[in-house]
Order: structure tokens, then sequence, then C-alpha cells
């Protein structure tokens, strides 16, 4: 039996304790906090979206940093392994659009409570409103944490403390400060799964309108960096929604770099063409009025006065008198809405953070440091993120099992 400690609270951390306590070592968690699972709690609006109920390949797809790694350590504890587990621990579950898992309760505390029942029968000790100063290096390997009011020694570490995003939760990026003083690179870091901002200012008055079935694409230049179908929201600062929130994990080491360019398809389900001849047949029923007042059956009212000011045609001018050349600029419009992406919102709003410490330096099959032996790492620490649909929750899960299982 092995003493374990296991820095975090989280999803990552919960899980390595409880796959440590039921191999048989004695396991204790350190937690900042004033409970376990306070992001968790969070998750997916207060519902907790606790996996992905796609087949592995999907599962790989939904990765959009170092998917090769995860290898391991999705085969040890998949995403099938996971609904299993919560339901044995008597949290049923269901599967929703998309293939996005919740609680049947829809009540994120019934997953954290499933995860501490299955702790309480491995017995293992959680040690709450615990501050982890820093880890023990003795020799060349990891010999416990040091704490406020002393050390505790351990044969094994695992850090699972999170990364930056949400910082009220505790998410404060310690766990990077910890692996870089062990010797271990960490990768830029970056808000991800985060809102979007934009520069031009007639964002503002689409303030709160949801745009559902377009279709987004980001690009450098000629260079298409991500394209996806789904529902889109203005804010006062720019865009966000689900297509928004996975495109930023895509683009979020290219912001500021050079321009990137929002184009949004309204109208993904038409080709060019038959937008156009949809276009002369709402002209036709309304030939006598003005150019402003005949867009009601094409778009949302609010999105009118910037489609009018995009397509250069007078707002006042009678729709008989729209020429085949402007009718022509106003689909191709609709079908390519451009905005200037200039940041990304910050860590307050971010889901995830992008960047981590290097899986190079990690033992994919064990999560074991390669350069301190004894010390782990799980979950968002590592150079690891997904898209939105439960793929984050999955790489906690996973790599914290493969933490805590590995460990002889």
């Amino acid at each position: 039996m092995s003493r374990v400690i296991v820095v975090g609270g989280g999803a990552a951390g919960m899980m390595a304790a409880i796959s440590a306590g039921m191999a048989g070592h004695q396991v204790t968690i350190y937690e900042k906090n004033e409970k376990l699972g306070k992001k968790v709690y969070i998750t997916g609006k207060g519902r907790c979206n606790v996996t992905n109920a796609c087949d592995m390949e999907g599962l790989f797809e939904g990765v959009v940093s170092n998917p090769k790694f995860l290898y391991s350590s999705f085969y040890q504890f998949s995403n099938q392994d996971m609904m299993d587990f919560l339901e044995r621990q008597g949290c049923p579950l269901k599967v929703e659009r998309g293939n996005r898992v919740f609680p049947v309760s829809d009540k994120s505390s019934d997953v954290i409570a499933a995860l501490r029942r299955a702790m309480d029968s491995c017995s293992v000790a959680v040690c709450l409103g615990a501050r982890v100063r820093g880890l023990m290096i003795r020799d060349g390997r990891c010999a416990g944490i040091r704490l406020d009011n002393g050390e505790e020694e351990a044969d094994r570490v695992i850090v699972a403390s999170g990364g930056l995003s949400y910082p009220a939760t505790g998410s404060t990026g310690d766990g990077y400060d910890w692996a870089r003083a062990a010797g271990h690179t960490v990768t830029p870091l970056s808000p991800a799964l985060v809102p979007l901002v934009l520069s031009e200012e007639e964002g503002k008055s689409l303030q709160g309108l949801s745009l559902k079935n377009i279709e987004i694409w980001i690009h450098q230049g000629k260079k298409e960096l991500y394209r996806e179908f789904g529902e889109m929201l203005f804010t006062h600062f720019g865009v966000s929604g689900p297509v928004i929130l996975s495109a930023s994990s895509f683009i979020a080491r290219k912001v500021g770099k050079s321009p990137l360019i929002l184009s949004v398809d309204l109208k993904p389900a038409l080709t060019l063409q038959q937008l156009d001849n949809r276009i002369l047949r709402d002209f036709e029923g309304r030939m006598n009025k003005q150019f402003k007042n005949s867009l009601s059956q094409l778009l949302p009212a609010r999105l009118i006065p910037v489609m009018i000011s995009r397509s250069g045609i007078h707002p006042d001018k009678q729709v008989n008198e729209v020429t085949r050349e402007e009718r022509h600029r106003l689909a191709e419009t609709l079908k390519d809405l451009r905005f200037t992406i200039t940041g990304l919102r910050d860590y307050q709003e971010a889901i995830i953070t992008q960047g981590g410490v290097s899986v190079k330096e990690i033992h994919p099959s064990t999560m074991e440091s390669k350069r301190v032996p004894g010390l782990y790492f799980a979950g968002e620490v590592l150079d690891l993120d997904g898209v939105t649909g439960g793929y984050n929750l999955q790489i906690a899960w996973s790599t914290g099992w493969t933490a805590g299982a590995s460990m002889p």
C-alpha cells in the first residue's frame, strides 16, 4: 500500500482518488475550497454535461490539443466506463442532443454526490480548506507537499489543480508554478471555450440576438481555421454561443497575431443561386414596398438594419427599383456576413484553459512525470483540451482514473 496525495478536489482529482483508493492505496485529497467539485457544480449551466456518448473515434475528434496522448487513458477509462460508473453509484443518466450526457435529475450535485459515495467506499480522506504551497522534491523524487502549516509526506503525489478558467472556483494556476519548479515545461496558456470580441460597433445593436441553424467559418487570409454549423449569440462585446465557444479553442493561439475574420452564413441550407431566387420571389410579392420593409420574411427584425447597411442598397429604395446586381450583393452578404475578431474574453468567462504542462514530459499510460518519479498530473493542468459537449470532463475523468490506477 502506498501513501497517495491528490492535490485538487475537482473532476480529475476526485476520479484519481477513487481509482487509487480502489487499487488499495491510502489516499488523501487536499482541496483549498470549502467543498469538492466546485467547478463541476457549475458545468453545463449547473446540469453537469458529464461526458459525450459518441463512439471512440468521435471522442478523439472532440479533443483539440494533443488527442494522440489520450489514446491510453481513453481506452483505460472511456466515456462508456464513466457512464457505467455513475449509474452504479446511483446517478442515472440521459443522453441529449449532440450525444451530450447529463444526470436524469439535471443536477450537478447528484454527480458530486455519486463521486463522494465512491470515495467513501474506498476510504479516501478529504482535507478541505487546505492550501497547498508547493511540492517536496527530494533526491529527484516527489516526496510530498508543503502546506501553510507544515509538510505532508507521500509515496506518490497527483497534481489535479485545474487551470486558470473560472478563478472564483479556485482555479488560479498554482499547478503550473509547481510544474515549472519541478523542471517541467508549461506551454503557452490562453482562455478557451470563451466568447470572441469583435471590432464592429454595429454588433452592439444586436446584443441578445440568437441565430440558430447558421454556419460560421473563421479564416486568416485565405486559410480556413474553423468551420461549424449551429447556434451563436451576439453580445455587447462580440459573439458567444456553442459554435463560437468551440471555435475559440481552434483560434486562441492565433488571435492578435494577424487579422482573423468571422464569416456567418445566415442561410446555409441554400446555395447562392437558390437564395437569390428566394429573394426575387420575396421582392415580387412586395414590388411597391421600400427595401427596408421587404426583408421581414428573410431575417430577424434586429438584423435587418445591419443587412441594409452591409448591402449598400438605400433603405427607402422601392423594391421594384432594386437592380439585379444589388440583389446579388444582398444574397452574397447573407451568405458571408463578416466581422473582425480582435480578441478573446478573459479567464473569468472561459470554460477551460488551453495550454499547460507539456504532455511530452508525461507518460501517457500512467500520467507520471518523465522528469520527477512519484509525481503525476491529471486534468486541466495538462496541455489537453476539447470542444464543448462533455469532452473536457471526459479528459479529466480519464486522465484522473489513469493516474490513480497506475500506481504500483
